[in-house]
Formats: C-alpha cells, structure tokens, sequence
C-alpha cells in the first residue's frame, strides 16, 4: 500500500501518491470504471480533477454514489473571473453529482498578470471563498505550471492563506539552479504555513518530439520502463520538501506509477543513478530555462 500524509492543514490522511484525473479526459466509462478498481486496489483516497480535463468530471460522477465517502476530492477552475469561476465550480458539482469538494484550485495561474486578476476585485478567488462560506467547497488552493511555478506560489501565498500549491517537480527540472532555488524557498514558505505541497510531472521524459508516434495521452513524454518509472518517482517521494506526487494524465501509464510509489522505501536515488536514467532516456525539462523564468 502506499503510505499516507497529512494534506498540510487539512485534517486529512491522503495518500503520498494522489491520483491526477487528467487520465480519465478521453476515456469511456468502463475504462473510467477499470481504472477506479486499480485506485482501489492501491489505496488512494485523494483524487485531484479539473473542468478542463475533458470528460474526466463526468467519468468520476458515476462512482460517488457509492464512493464518494472513500476520496478526498479536489478539482480546478481556469476562469479568472467571480461570475464565470462560480459557474464553473457549480457546473463541477453536476458533472460529478456531488454537493460539495473538499478542495477547489485556481487552475494554471502561470503569469503575475493573471495573478492578479484571478486574486483581484471581481476576480476567481472571490468565488471560491464564497464557496467556501457556501459550504460547498471546504479549502482553497492553487496551481501553476511553468518555471515560474515556484515565484508565482510565493507570491500568492504573500496574498492569500492558500490551503494548497500544485508545480511541476523531476530530476531534470530541479537541475535548473535557479528553478531548485525558487522551489526550496517556496517549500519553506510551505512549512511555515502548513500548506499542501503538490508536484506534476514526475515521470516526464522530454516534450513529445516532433514526427514521432504518441503512445499515451499526456502532453508530454513519459517515461515508461517500469525500473526508470521506480527512480523517478521515488525521487520526487524522497525529496527533503517531502510533496505529495500527481500522479500521470495516461491511464496506461498509471499502474506503473502505482507501483513505484507501493513498493517506495522512503529514500531518494543516488544522483548517480539519476544523472544516468537522464542521459540514457535523454531527459529534459519540458520548459526551456529561457521560457517561464521572470
């Protein structure tokens, strides 16, 4: 089984590895089903969902008459605006026949321009804290997904007491130094707040590269050989920041993740190790250090 944490101020025990619905955006409902027995089969019980994400809200609306008491349930809304991130958060709830989520996210904030708003007069987060007053929803967070993840948590976490932050985190990435600097700083701004620390894209291998057949639907790469899934999954479950990991937007792929993290030993690989499985499967980050570092 895989081991489980507290969900930073929460209350709840989540499991180390979370499962990331992005996978269920393209699928049918009795591969939607199949995949629900192997979360079962793993033990998690944090699910983290999106509006975006295709079909995925709709996929998960069949299990939560029986299932909704086993998951902590979190999804996302893009919409920066009060008036279209309530609709959004409303139409979530019907898509997933639910009457509340234990975690609603501003989803994808990735520039300080949409920062602001979302965070502004008449902006996102307006609608979510009064979601949260509504009972609908019980915390707050937010996502983002560039190297300029890190800058842009700390500074809205200087704004508002989010419950949560979600940012990319793998081996090549944190080879960056300043994208390692700005993630270390944010961890610590974590630790003092109790805020949720939760990571993507753990097993990216590289951007899918141009002419080659895809072979999973995530948006990247992913590494699929089950001893390289190990190393970096087990290297992001070791990191000191000690995060939550999301787990892949492929439903193929998933079980591999799974597995990893069940059989995890609670240490992080050598660097050697990971600076081979980097040249031999030609890892790199999914964003150029020129691009998302302000």
């Amino acid at each position: 089984m895989i081991q489980k944490m507290l969900f930073g101020r929460t209350g709840h025990m989540s499991t180390r590895t979370l499962f990331g619905a992005a996978a269920l955006g393209g699928v049918t409902q009795k591969e939607a089903n199949q995949t629900l027995e192997m979360l079962l089969k793993y033990g998690i019980n944090h699910i983290d969902t999106a509006a975006s994400y295709g079909e995925a809200e709709d996929r998960i609306g069949p299990w939560m008459p029986q299932h909704r008491k086993d998951f902590f349930i979190a999804t996302k809304t893009g919409d920066r605006t009060y008036q279209e991130a309530k609709e959004s958060i409303h139409k979530s709830l019907e898509r997933m026949h639910i009457d509340g989520f234990d975690l609603i996210q501003l989803h994808a904030v990735t520039e300080d321009h949409e920062l602001d708003t979302v965070l502004g007069p008449g902006g996102a987060l307006e609608a979510a804290i009064e979601a949260r007053e509504q009972g609908i929803v019980r915390f707050i967070g937010i996502t983002s997904h560039t190297l300029h993840s890190p800058t842009i948590h700390k500074r809205a976490l200087e704004r508002f007491d989010f419950d949560s932050v979600l940012l990319p985190l793998n081996y090549p990435l944190y080879q960056i130094p300043q994208y390692r600097d700005d993630f270390d700083s944010l961890v610590e701004v974590c630790k003092a707040k109790n805020v949720a620390l939760q990571t993507i894209k753990s097993i990216c291998r590289r951007p899918w590269q141009e002419g080659l057949p895809r072979y999973a639907s995530c948006w990247y790469e992913p590494l699929t050989d089950q001893t390289a899934v190990d190393h970096a999954v087990s290297w992001v479950l070791g990191h000191p920041s000690q995060p939550f990991l999301n787990t892949v937007g492929d439903i193929v792929q998933l079980e591999h993740v799974l597995d990893a993290a069940s059989r995890f030993t609670g240490q992080q690989p050598a660097d050697e190790v990971m600076q081979k499985m980097q040249e031999t499967y030609s890892m790199i980050p999914l964003w150029p250090e020129h691009e998302g570092m302000h």
